[in-house]
């Protein structure tokens, strides 16, 4: 059927528009309605509110150390010292380079990276790269 005026096509159109809208509502939106007492709800805020102060006061005291220091991953390391993984692996065990473990990661302060890169200079250092102790 072919509208007779440019209003009825308008008319027509936001019909079929709403009608969409509305079929997308019912079928994405699948939201029940739920009765809650105020005093519930305020309680849950509140709590919520007790998490949120605990979680920020658990995690201030480590706040400052990630912004006094710059922290680098293995990969990072490793570009810096220009050394393979292994050789990292290495540092690490002999206790040479102190890394901090993070979500299964390791992650080592730049100034202590920047010591050992000093340390290995060639006149501090053994045929195979190792530092004197």
């Amino acid at each position: 059927m072919l509208p007779s005026s440019a209003n009825e096509y308008n008319i027509e159109k936001y019909e079929k528009r709403l009608y969409k809208l509305d079929f997308e509502i019912k079928n994405k939106l699948d939201m029940e309605v739920l009765a809650i007492q105020k005093s519930a709800l305020d309680g849950m805020k509140n709590e919520l509110k007790a998490l949120l102060e605990l979680t920020e006061n658990a995690t201030q005291k480590y706040t400052p150390i990630f912004k006094e220091e710059q922290w680098l991953d293995n990969q990072e390391v490793c570009l810096m010292m220009n050394i393979t993984k292994r050789t990292l692996q290495t540092y690490k065990s002999k206790g040479l380079l102190p890394y901090s473990k993070l979500n299964r990661k390791n992650y080592y302060k730049r100034s202590d990276v920047q010591t050992l890169l000093e340390a290995r200079q060639p006149d501090n250092t053994t045929e195979n790269g190792f530092i004197h102790e």
